[in-house]
């Protein structure tokens, strides 16, 4: 069983999409709400409070560790400095004696610089505690490393479930929406936004989460720092702090629009790839290939140039800051080194500041890194939550009646439906079948007769009237109720990747053998299907392109056959077979409609002759009812539908035996 095509009658462009080529001339929208999508997407990480704290702790740690490094190295480095400037004084005198007699010979400047130091005239390099120093720096920058990698292992975690999540709602979601939602979305669009987006927000959750994180506590935990060794140069450092948000808010103000339309653009690329896959024959054969190449070379010069606005706008934010960070930089080796000669600092503090200022920067630089991947991840959040947001089909009613083994008396008593609100299709249609019927809708094209059945099946939900299944509103039943006791074969077949004996299982849960070999011999499948090398182990590949459309048609009534269903619903289901095998699906089509309801919709009227009842359809109304004998007898509607296809194919004939 399969779900229906677009239904007839509705308004839309080629292919049923909505207008455009191909359905996918829609302009790209800007971003609606980017902090609400921000809102949400922390909102999906609340089930993850508790890791996130304990990897808030151990980032905590790994910051604490990393930033006392560097005032351990500046330690290391004095014991350097302080043992070379010491071996070069003179042994004997006390380091005062030193100051003072640097003093008396006019050097006070050295003398100052000596003041700040802890030297020992005549003693060089205290290399013990040099050593000392140097393993407790080395084992505090392992413990900083080893929980940082266990801070990015369990923020990994955090980010797959959350998105493990995410993927699940959408494969529900998917389940929930109604069939007006897909008849009105590009298919290459809504799977870019269940594929692509996802894992772009995946790509971003992973990469930003724990770096932000970080980025966050190393600046707290380094400022700290530095107003602990100097304020003065600590508060240059700070003035970086204000010009990169600057900077980085400028950026993105421009670059986020440009992300939102480089996602939509990859969406609607791959719907055009999408569907000149499907329809490649029909490109060929109607000499579109080289209008298929330019639109697609134009969505993709449109893709490009979103692309590269983004990048290249969101680029701008990392060198822009680096150059404030080099700035920053300089300031402090000069006036750091002013103050190490002056005698207010120590060459070791200065070390240390420095590392400091590079590690404040570099946070900094690093989200505004992340801003790129931020933005497009935001960007995909937003195209995600718009899905899930979308409207779902109404829910079952409770309680909900029961349809105990259903008997296949269907009726439709003054039913109006519309797909767009001003424009009416279906207007008091009223129509009683009874059990063990078959009924014929025919008509011409956009009457309603495909709309009729996607109202059977609740695809979409009645404006007025009711449709009756054994006397109970089928609003009344849940839809699973409702749906599994309809068999459904359509013009279009559709088969799955996957073995014959599976296609056909598909029709009923549980089959066996037996009965999947029962129900390809009444569909006439067996026969083709043993002359196959694996017969019903026979992979079917993509789109099943190593079977006839005929095949493949057989392959889908037989598994309405294996369905069992009380009604049967038949959409010009041998229109993809020959002559020869249509007569013998006809003759197994009688045999499956015994004692069953039936509604079949046929534009070759020669194959509804036999039907019980004729509904004739015009503009969404019943224009007449009847057998076959009946309406020919009337010469009305159906007389003029009947004769113009008998007239036009006799035309044919006659031309064809002229040209023999």
């Amino acid at each position: 069983m399969m779900m229906m095509g677009r239904p007839q009658g509705r308004p839309g462009g080629p292919m049923g999409r909505p207008g455009g080529f191909m359905g996918l001339g829609m302009p790209a929208a800007k971003s609606k709400d980017l902090r609400g999508t921000l809102r949400q997407l922390l909102g999906r990480l609340r089930p993850e409070r508790g890791m996130i704290a304990f990897v808030a702790v151990l980032a905590s740690a790994s910051v604490a560790f990393s930033v006392i490094g560097p005032r351990i190295i500046g330690n290391a480095t004095n014991v350097i400095f302080d043992g070379v400037i010491g071996k070069n004084l003179p042994a004997g005198v006390t380091k005062d004696q030193t100051i003072e007699l640097l003093r008396a010979r006019g050097q006070g400047q050295l003398a100052d610089m000596l003041s700040a130091m802890n030297v020992r005239p005549g003693v060089g390099i205290d290399f013990t505690e040099l050593g000392h120093i140097l393993a407790i720096a080395a084992l505090v920058y392992v413990l900083a490393a080893v929980l940082g990698w266990m801070q990015g292992y369990l923020m990994a975690g955090v980010a797959q479930r959350t998105v493990f999540a995410m993927r699940r709602d959408v494969e529900d979601k998917l389940a929930r929406l109604p069939l007006r939602y897909f008849d009105s979305h590009p298919h290459g669009d809504l799977l870019s936004r269940v594929t692509n987006d996802i894992d772009n927000v995946t790509t971003t959750l992973q990469q930003s989460l724990s770096q932000l994180l970080t980025a966050v506590l190393t600046v707290i935990g380094v400022l700290g720092m530095m107003l602990w060794i100097s304020p003065l140069l600590a508060l240059i450092s700070l003035l970086v702090i204000p010009l990169s948000l600057v900077v980085t808010v400028l950026v993105a103000k421009r670059s986020q629009p440009q992300f939102v339309a480089q996602w939509e653009r990859t969406g609607t690329l791959n719907g055009h790839v999408e569907q000149m896959h499907t329809g490649h024959v029909l490109v060929q054969l109607f000499g579109r290939r080289e209008r298929a190449i330019a639109e697609f070379d134009r969505q993709n010069e449109g893709l490009y140039e979103a692309s590269f606005r983004a990048q290249f706008l969101s680029g701008i934010i990392q060198p822009a800051t680096q150059f404030l960070s080099n700035l920053n930089y300089v300031g402090v080796a000069v006036i750091g080194g002013y103050r190490v000669a002056s005698g207010t600092m120590t060459l070791g503090d200065v070390q240390a500041f420095i590392q400091y200022s590079r590690q404040f920067t570099m946070p900094i630089t690093q989200i505004a890194a992340q801003m790129n991947l931020l933005q497009s991840g935001l960007a995909s959040a937003e195209r995600v939550f718009e899905f899930l947001a979308a409207s779902e089909e109404m829910p079952d009613r409770l309680p909900s009646a029961e349809l105990p083994a259903p008997s296949g008396h269907v009726s439709f008593d003054r039913v109006s439906f519309r797909y767009e609100p001003d424009k009416p299709l279906i207007e008091d249609f009223d129509l009683d079948v009874r059990p063990g019927e078959t009924v014929a809708i025919v008509g011409p094209t956009g009457a309603g007769k495909t709309t009729i059945v996607n109202l059977l099946m609740r695809f979409y939900e009645i404006d007025g009237g009711s449709i009756r299944l054994d006397g109970v509103d089928t609003r009344e039943l849940p839809r699973e109720v409702v749906r599994h006791a309809f068999g459904m074969v359509l013009q279009d077949s559709w088969l799955f990747v996957g073995s014959i004996r599976d296609n056909i299982a598909y029709g009923k849960d549980g089959a066996t053998m037996d009965e999947i070999v029962a129900a390809a011999i009444a569909a006439h499948v067996d026969q083709f299907v043993r002359t196959l090398p694996d017969g019903y182990d026979t992979v079917l590949e993509e789109d099943a392109g190593n079977i006839s459309a005929g095949q493949k048609q057989l392959l889908t009534i037989a598994r309405a056959f294996l369905a069992d269903p009380s009604i049967l619903i038949l959409d010009e289901a041998t229109s993809n077979v020959d002559t020869r095998t249509e007569v013998l699906i006809q003759q197994a089509m009688a045999r499956l409609r015994h004692g069953r309801t039936s509604f079949i919709i046929a534009h070759r009227l020669s194959t509804i002759r036999n039907a019980d009842e004729i509904v004739v359809m015009d503009e969404g109304r019943i224009v007449e009812q009847g057998t076959h004998v009946e309406l020919l007898a009337r010469r009305g509607f159906y007389y003029d539908l009947y004769h113009s296809q008998f007239v036009e194919a006799v035309g044919v004939e006659a031309e064809a035996s002229q040209v023999v």
